[in-house]
């Protein structure tokens, strides 16, 4: 009898002639959409006008609001109002000459009428959220600031500096082009672009040793720089679609040097940036081989019974995952030898206990993904696999291109503007040169991944599965430390703080200022750093997270020096440091894998 696949695997592809026409369709018409899924756009779209065509109320009132805004925007551009903008789009006095404070106003008014617009009753959600974030998208394009004509600031420092401005703005325009143009995925890794901020050089310098390698990681444990550590050594699991030295950046704002520096024996997986060899990796892979092996390389260097556990993004979510696995083991330790469910399997028996997990901006219940969720649904897929079937992999660009539309206004427009426009020069820094390094996903990883998390909530839902058996949040037996940022487009703070409900041990929650990565990276001494943070225990029940941040009292500062006493409440006294077994040193740090570079 042929057995069912499991739930959410991912099929290959077919090599059937007529799936393989499907699919050559189906990509050309992701490359005119600029590889979103035309199926599902144009579904948002015939939902949303089926929905107003039937609604003569709401084109009434529609139309009503259209006027009322018009009307509004009249009286604003003749109204006096304070030199300064809340928008930084519009800050700058020149925009309240006329007439560009006229377009200002009206294109304000363009914004507000499309937002209510989007919102038709009786349409599907995912369509609305659709539909609501691309009509954002293309007001936003339309945006005077945008734009040479339209722009005061850019007329005026055209005309102050004799064109000047206008002339490098196009020249870095072209330049940006060509350099796109040369940047072709078979390129060599030398020839590409040097990094501003070299890694290993100005970036990544905090020294260690590389303990462990496997296809898919390396392990880094830092040099210890005091004369004595706490006996539990820290793990730091990173998100595999980002370098791993974001957490270790310039040695002024490296979350890994600072904790170093108070006393901890801190490892790091630094994860393989894939190739087309790579596609058949999948989630179980960077599960086991990823996150447990990496547990198993520490124990064997430090020999530590405990070891607290820390989880950035993706790496997280990895990381929670293999918490819960490994608290149901532990469970089962305790049954009747007649009713244990373990099966032999030599790495768990040489994995550690977890002294605690952190988890930073990682999600682990999928059913409110903020903006991002307006990339997955069925079709969104189905076109995302079509294209990683003829490479095997996502490629750095398209996810970074991803998370630019996400924040277009910033990451996109507002560049422009200043670089094309103005013609300013950009201000590097490490974190913009550790933006550019881009890394790939393998083909399965990624399908997986999307499929089982995002669309079907699996992990949140009880129906994820480590190695054939269903894994439950609520068997993780470690204390928690959540940190949710205020400005998260990729995991918003309120969807990181639902962990609430799927686990039964203590929370400490903080709720960080800034966003993804400036909201983590936040060393201490950095002006305007503030975060609230509070611990709840089961029996206090469930606090909604509005009313969480209501009560959690406002500290000012980084949040860093509150998850360093939290993590020296949980360590034993300090004692020497360990020696680095001799057999176990592979390298220096940085390592190889986090230098494995691609064009695209």
């Amino acid at each position: 009898m042929t057995q069912s696949p499991p739930p959410f695997a991912v099929q290959p592809p077919s090599t059937k002639p007529h799936r393989q026409l499907d699919r050559w369709v189906q990509s050309r018409l992701s490359e005119a959409a600029m590889g979103l899924s035309p199926i599902s756009l144009a579904l948002a779209q015939a939902d949303w006008l089926w929905h107003l065509a039937a609604a003569p109320g709401r084109q009434l009132e529609l139309a009503q609001k259209a006027l009322e805004l018009s009307a509004q925007a009249l009286r604003n551009s003749s109204a006096q109002e304070p030199a300064h903008d809340a928008d930084p789009r519009f800050a700058e006095p020149e925009w309240q000459q006329w007439p560009f404070k006229a377009w200002r106003e009206h294109f304000r008014v363009l914004d507000d009428w499309w937002r209510e617009a989007a919102q038709v009753e009786g349409m599907n959600r995912h369509h609305q959220h659709l539909l609501g974030f691309f009509a954002r998208q293309g007001v936003d394009a339309m945006a005077p600031s945008n734009w040479p004509l339209s722009n005061p600031v850019v007329l005026k420092s055209g005309l102050q500096s004799g064109g000047q401005t206008w002339l490098k703005g196009s020249q870095q325009f072209l330049q940006d082009a060509a350099a796109m143009q040369r940047a072709k995925p078979s390129t060599p890794a030398e020839d590409l672009e040097p990094l501003p901020y070299p890694v290993g050089e100005q970036v990544a310098v905090t020294p260690g040793q590389v303990i462990y390698r496997n296809r898919l990681i390396e392990v880094i444990q830092y040099r210890p720089s005091t004369p004595e550590v706490h006996p539990e050594p820290l793990l730091i699991v990173p998100s595999c679609i980002m370098k791993y030295y974001i957490l270790d950046l310039s040695p002024e704002n490296s979350l890994v040097r600072y904790l170093v520096a108070q006393g901890f024996t801190v490892c790091i997986i630094s994860w393989h940036n894939p190739d087309a060899s790579d596609r058949a990796l999948g989630m179980q892979d960077y599960l086991r081989l990823g996150v447990m092996e990496a547990l198993a390389a520490v124990q064997r260097s430090t020999g530590a019974e405990r070891v607290h556990t820390l989880g950035y993004c993706l790496g997280g979510t990895f990381l929670s995952i293999v918490a819960a696995a490994l608290g149901r083991r532990q469970a089962d330790r305790t049954l009747p030898t007649g009713q244990q469910r373990r099966r032999a399997d030599a790495l768990y028996d040489q994995l550690p206990a977890l002294a605690s997990v952190t988890l930073l901006a990682a999600q682990t219940d999928f059913s409110e993904p903020g903006e991002l969720g307006v990339f997955i649904d069925d079709d969104q897929l189905q076109t995302l696999r079509t294209s990683m079937a003829r490479t095997g992999y996502l490629s750095g660009k398209q996810m970074a291109g991803s998370f630019q539309f996400l924040n277009s206004r910033d990451l996109i427009w507002s560049r422009n503007t200043r670089r094309y426009l103005l013609g300013q020069d950009e201000i590097g820094n490490d974190m913009m040169s550790w933006n550019a390094d881009v890394t790939r996903l393998p083909e399965r990883m990624h399908s997986e991944y999307l499929s089982s998390l995002f669309l079907n909530n699996a992990l949140a839902a009880g129906h994820y599965r480590v190695e054939g058996r269903g894994v439950a949040l609520v068997d993780i037996q470690a204390p928690l430390f959540v940190v949710g940022t205020v400005r998260d487009h990729i995991s918003p703070w309120r969807s990181v703080y639902k962990i609430h409900l799927l686990t039964d041990t203590p929370i400490t929650f903080v709720l960080a200022a800034g966003g993804h990565n400036a909201g983590i990276v936040s060393e201490p001494g950095r002006p305007r750093r503030s975060y609230q943070m509070a611990t709840t225990v089961p029996a206090d029940g469930w606090i909604e997270p509005d009313a969480w941040a209501a009560q959690a009292p406002l500290l000012e500062g980084s949040w860093w020096e509150a998850y360093r006493d939290w993590l020296q409440a949980r360590s034993g006294p300090k004692q020497a440091p360990p020696a680095i077994p001799a057999e176990l040193r592979v390298c220096e740090a940085p390592g190889l894998y986090v230098k494995e570079r691609y064009a695209d």
